[in-house]
């Protein structure tokens, strides 16, 4: 009934700075009220220092794109940043079982099957603390994990921003229920029914934004839509001004 047109091509790695690549993955079906509107996905990968492959967020994974991860690196993270992006996380550990699979808070309640080695924190692991910074952003639905990439001044979020493209969304019903979820593009946000679910935790969204705020990032990856390849601090306030962000 609703078509929204993914990132062609899919499967591969596109370059976005110095060791850090996304990778566009299919388009999926996600409940919006009583409706199902497809979804554009997307992962973040980062080459760390020693050479080993932060993988955020994965998408399915083709043996093409498992040929051009292996001359990268070896995969070792396997991130879930929150209840609604594991999907893909369980193939991923098959096909790298040595990699460390970590999740945030309460994505192991929801991704029955999945056994992940550790829960997120608003610490940096170790092995890639100096590197990538994070930050739970807690709801009562879900808490994300959001991440800064240092050295290429990149933000990666996963649901906080959503920001569809309305020439990808076809027919003018799906472009209008897109812009009443309050995520079209440019001016993208957090859909407003999960917006609902963080009432009440205004003030600790509003702490992390500044948290990412003070990170002075310059673009930000989105799992969901148009990325913004500039002015990232701007963004960042407009889309939380809801929860007192200015």
């Amino acid at each position: 009934m609703f078509r929204v047109d993914a990132y062609e091509p899919i499967g591969t790695l596109k370059p976005v700075d110095d060791d850090i690549w996304i990778v566009d993955g299919p388009v999926i079906g996600m409940k919006w009220l009583w409706i199902e509107l497809p979804f554009p996905t997307r992962m973040t990968i980062v080459r760390l220092a020693d050479g080993g492959l932060w993988v955020h967020s994965p998408v399915a994974l083709s043996g093409g794109l498992k040929a051009e991860l292996a001359e990268l690196g070896p995969v070792r993270y396997i991130v879930a940043p929150n209840k609604i992006h594991y999907w893909w996380a369980g193939e991923w550990q098959i096909a790298y079982p040595d990699a460390i699979a970590l999740a945030a808070p309460r994505v192991a309640e929801k991704a029955h099957g999945i056994t992940f080695d550790r829960e997120l924190t608003s610490e940096p692991e170790d092995v890639w603390a100096g590197e990538i910074d994070q930050v739970l952003v807690p709801g009562r639905f879900m808490t994300e994990a959001v991440f800064f990439h240092r050295s290429s001044s990149t933000l990666i979020l996963a649901d906080l921003i959503e920001n569809f493209e309305m020439k990808k969304v076809g027919g003018g019903i799906a472009r209008m229920l897109y812009r009443l979820a309050g995520v079209a593009a440019p001016h993208g946000s957090m859909p407003r029914d999960l917006r609902a679910t963080f009432a009440g935790h205004e003030a600790e969204v509003k702490e992390a934004v500044e948290t990412m705020i003070s990170w002075e990032p310059v673009r930000i990856i989105l799992a969901h839509g148009q990325c913004y390849e500039e002015n990232a601090v701007d963004e960042l306030r407009r889309a939380f001004r809801w929860a007192g962000v200015c």
